[in-house]
């Protein structure tokens, strides 16, 4: 499904993002990618969907290469790729249901897309998309109206309507409250499991990962410093990772979690 071949990422500052990133990423796996502020867990996120162009190396999308690809090539392995930003990305000041539609631009000419012409098909598709994360009544609402993680999952479910394969998710519940945070977890790893779909989520909360995820890959200073199952993942090689020692009863908020949800942080 995807495959990293010596990736390496240099700014124009000399920092680098990543450093000779090896890996192999199977259908339907759901990762979880830790590390701290820095590490190159975006960095790898917008390498793999081109929003970053790697410095050195190779990325392979379902046997086809990302790197070499362009124009109509190119576009047509992003179709396949979702994502979903800590910050939602949506266009605030139009509906939740022209939002979800955005994810079929893909689809349709330029011209089509720009019009708002879309088809009743992808119309069908929208409304079965926010259905999958329960707001389809707010479908006619606009998303700045909505809370943060009512926001997030009209995110998700325009990556649903894009019939993506693959979703990205970069810090996906990074500001939003404990209770929100699991729901759109919830609806992530259900999504994963009845559709198959293959999902990457930069988490900050170590316990979110161990949670939700069936594999996990530590970063290190742009290089994998940890890739392995949950059940490998205990707190000495989350220390090795971070570089410092885990404490147990660090709260997944600050202090403000409901009781009985503590957590780790990173």
């Amino acid at each position: 499904m995807i495959e990293l071949r010596q990736v390496s990422k240099e700014y124009p500052n000399g920092t680098k993002g990543l450093n000779k990133i090896n890996l192999t990423i199977g259908q339907g796996e759901f990762i979880a990618v830790v590390g701290l502020s820095g590490a190159g867990k975006s960095t790898l996120l917008r390498s793999i969907n081109r929003l970053h162009d790697i410095t050195e190396g190779d990325i392979i999308i379902n046997g086809k290469s990302i790197t070499k690809s362009h124009g109509k090539a190119l576009r047509m392995i992003r179709r396949d790729i979702g994502m979903i930003f800590q910050s939602f990305n949506l266009v605030k000041r139009s509906t939740v249901l022209r939002n979800v539609l955005a994810g079929r631009v893909g689809y349709h000419s330029t011209l089509r897309s720009i019009l708002g012409r879309f088809p009743a098909a992808d119309v069908d598709l929208a409304f079965g998309a926010l259905e999958r994360v329960g707001i389809a009544d707010k479908a006619y609402i606009r998303a700045d109206q909505l809370s943060g993680g009512q926001q997030q999952r009209v995110a998700i479910a325009r990556v649903l309507a894009q019939e993506a394969k693959i979703i990205l998710a970069d810090e996906p519940v990074a500001s939003l409250d404990p209770l929100t945070t699991k729901q759109v977890m919830d609806d992530l790893k259900r999504i994963n499991q009845e559709l198959g779909i293959t999902t990457i989520v930069n988490l900050h909360f170590i316990d979110l990962a161990r949670e939700y995820a069936t594999r996990i890959i530590g970063l290190r200073a742009g290089e994998v410093v940890f890739d392995g199952p949950v059940s490998d993942a205990t707190n000495e090689r989350f220390a090795a990772i971070y570089g410092r020692p885990i404490q147990e009863d660090e709260l997944l908020d600050k202090g403000n979690a409901p009781a009985g949800q503590k957590g780790i942080t990173a």
